[in-house]
Order: C-alpha cells, then structure tokens, then sequence
C-alpha cells in the first residue's frame, strides 16, 4: 500500500458523503487496513487533506495544460473561454471525485489567493482567461458565468447518473460537453433585440412596488435561520438552534424530528416564499423577455432581503436538493413558475428541460449573491491582498443585467449590438 494508494481510497471513500464527514477510519474500510497502517504514511487527517489538495492541483493542471496554453494564445477571449470550458467539462465528468473535492474543499474557502497561488505553482494564471478588461470591470464577468453555468450542470450530470446507477459512456460524456456548450452560447434563445434594450429601470421600480409585504415571521425558524447563517447547513447543531430560540434542545424535538426535518422546514417555507415572489411578478408581464428579468431581480430582492438564507442555500453548491427529503415539493413549485413564460421556444421543451431552466437560473441568482466578488479589505504578508466576498446586501442591480443577457442570449448575448 502506497502514498498514492491511500490518496485515491481518500477520494473515493470521503467523496461519496461530500467531503461532509470525513475520517481515516472510512479510508481503512476503503483499503481494508487497519487505521494505523495508514499512520505509516500520514500523521493524521490533515496530513492527508494537505496530499488530497496537492493531488488535486496537480492532476487538474496537467488535464488542462494544453487547453491552456493555446486559449491564452488565442485573440477572442470567448473562444478561449469556450476551449477551458470544454476542457474543464470533460476532466469533471471523468473525475466525479475530483469534481466533489473542489466544491467543498477547494472553491468553498475565503482565501481565493491561496487558490490563485496553487496553480502559479504550476504555471497556469487564470486570470488572463477571464476577458478583457471591459468584461471584468463588473461582476460577474462573462467567465463567471461560464463557470457557474459549467459547475450546475456537471453537478446535474453527476446526479442524474448516481441516481440511475450507470456510468456515463463515451457517447453521454461527449453529449453533456455539447449541451453545456449550446447553453453557455444561446442561453434560452430570447429575442436579442429585445434583451438588449430592455427598460430595466422600469422593470425595476415594478417589481419593488409589488414586492409582498413583510408578514409576521415564525420566530423558530428565524432562529434556525440565523443558526444556519452562523454555522452553515452541514455544521448547524440543534444545540446552536436551542441557544438562539430560548427553547431547550428537548423542547425543539416538540417542533422538528431531526436537524433534518428542521432544515427542511425552514428551506421549504423560504422556497415557497421566493417562488411565490417571483411568480406574482413573471405573471404581470407577456414578453418573455421582460418576464425573465422580472423574475431574476424578483428573487435577487428576496435574497437581499434575508442574506442570512443563502447560507442555508449552501447546499446548491453540490445539488444535494434530496438530502432535505423535499424534491418533489421543491420540484412542483419550481415547474409551475417556468411554466409561467411566454416564450414559444421554452414551452415547447419537456418538463426536464424547464426544470433545469428554473434550477440554472436560481443557481445562477444565488452564485451572484453568495459567491460574489471579492474586495481588498487589508494586506497580507509580502503586500499581498487578502480578499472577502462582499455582502449579498452590496450586489447592485447591473450584476443581475448581465446575468439576465447572459440566461436569455448566452455568449451571443455580449457580441450583439448594442
């Protein structure tokens, strides 16, 4: 048993719990050792992790080296967009695991330059695949949309195929890369003349003045809420919950059988609330251009309005809707607001099809606002800045324009005239 051995088994064992649980006792089970065989290589857990991220880099870096070095060659920063795109696509269809770790343990940490440092390491600055400096002057850019649309759908492809019990073919693999493609380029096939001239200013001062009153809130759930906020969903505690609602944790089994039912609760009463929200407002209007936009800053008002919910939103990231044991409500709700557009093209599709329609574009919403843009807030050793996310409440309406031409026209979207 080798160093490398030890490393894959990690990959293997801890990602099919998504990195949420992990231990080298799940390891030796993998490798059926015991546990202190694998102290001849590793002290303890972190040791590993370090050799799981180097792993990581390293294997990333040299799938995509080629890819690399002639998309930064090339003069249209979108075809080279598009070639990393595909190239990311493939190695994350292939590597499940690899695709898993980097959600959770790589692009979910705050140090973004420790990031950035690793693959300098290795002779790839990804930066200079991001677009011009037009394109990057405001959030998000083109490639960040790239990215979060090439992220929810091999998420999706992963899902649907544990979900089947297959394992993707040549022929699958090479389908999913064309549809992300056809997605990241047409987005939903809108009117171009149309998307690109679309009053947001009155669309905007709309959707506020129909904004639903606030109504009273559940107390309970405020206090999840605010728990999750803290903590995050994977790490809340039903001690962290008692503390904040008054209650003692005895007294919360009188509302919620488990953490699980309590975030269930707590997402579904949002869910529909955010749904509800967007649906009154897609209803006021029949160009479905106009409907898409209303929809968007709709759900980004709500958002806005309850930052401490996107934390409770976190599990998007690895599309684990089913974990909350609540797909199938989330799903009507969801299909009865797209079902809601006018746009011929979209209701000729099944109802796949407007579902995930429904889930990228909430992916896409919530990425904006719980991902966002980073901001230099002090400077860290050898002057070099440490950067944090903004808060969801700083996003200004633009990011949702740009998001809104890149859902209705994809990459076509920003090569139209104006």
């Amino acid at each position: 048993m080798t160093k490398e051995d030890i490393v894959k088994a990690a990959f293997k064992a801890w990602g099919r719990e998504h990195y949420r649980t992990t231990s080298l006792s799940q390891i030796a089970r993998e490798l059926g050792v015991s546990k202190p065989a694998l102290y001849r290589h590793f002290k303890d857990k972190d040791a590993l992790l370090e050799e799981m991220y180097s792993t990581y880099f390293d294997n990333f870096s040299d799938f995509i080296r080629e890819s690399y070095d002639k998309a930064i060659s090339m003069e249209n920063k979108h075809d080279g967009g598009l070639l990393i795109m595909r190239t990311l696509a493939e190695y994350y269809i292939r590597n499940r695991e690899a695709f898993t770790f980097s959600l959770v343990k790589v692009y979910s940490v705050k140090e973004a330059g420790k990031i950035r440092k690793e693959f300098l390491a290795r002779g790839l600055k990804l930066e200079l695949l991001s677009g011009s400096k037009k394109e990057c002057s405001v959030f998000p850019s083109v490639f960040h949309l790239i990215m979060v649309t090439l992220i929810f759908s091999i998420a999706q492809f992963h899902q649907r195929n544990e979900a089947n019990k297959v394992s993707p073919s040549e022929e699958m693999i090479k389908q999913a890369i064309a549809d992300i493609e056809t997605h990241v380029t047409k987005g939903l096939h809108l009117n171009a003349g149309i998307a690109v001239s679309l009053d947001y200013d009155r669309l905007e001062r709309q959707a506020a003045e129909m904004m639903p009153r606030e109504q009273e809130e559940n107390g309970l759930l405020l206090a999840v809420a605010a728990a999750v906020a803290e903590a995050g969903p994977w790490d809340v505690s039903m001690e962290m919950v008692a503390q904040r609602s008054g209650l003692s944790k005895s007294g919360l089994y009188a509302h919620f059988k488990d953490k699980k039912d309590m975030l269930s609760k707590l997402f579904i009463k949002e869910f529909s609330g955010i749904i509800s929200t967007a649906k009154m407002q897609v209803e006021a209007s029949v160009v479905p251009e106009e409907q898409l936009y209303l929809g968007i800053i709709s759900i980004a008002n709500y958002l806005r309005s309850r930052p401490e919910l996107l934390m409770s939103m976190e599990w998007l990231k690895t599309r684990r809707l089913n974990m909350l044991n609540i797909k199938k409500e989330a799903i009507v709700k969801l299909e009865s607001l797209i079902r809601c557009f006018k746009q011929e093209i979209i209701m000729k599709q099944d109802s796949q099809f407007l579902l995930w329609t429904a889930q990228w574009i909430l992916f896409m919403i919530i990425g904006i606002l719980a991902w966002g843009p980073a901001v230099k807030t002090e400077t860290g050793p050898n002057n070099n800045p440490i950067t944090w996310a903004k808060k969801a409440t700083e996003i200004p309406n633009e990011s949702f324009h740009v998001l809104f031409r890149f859902a209705a026209l994809g990459l076509e979207g920003f090569t139209c005239e104006q």
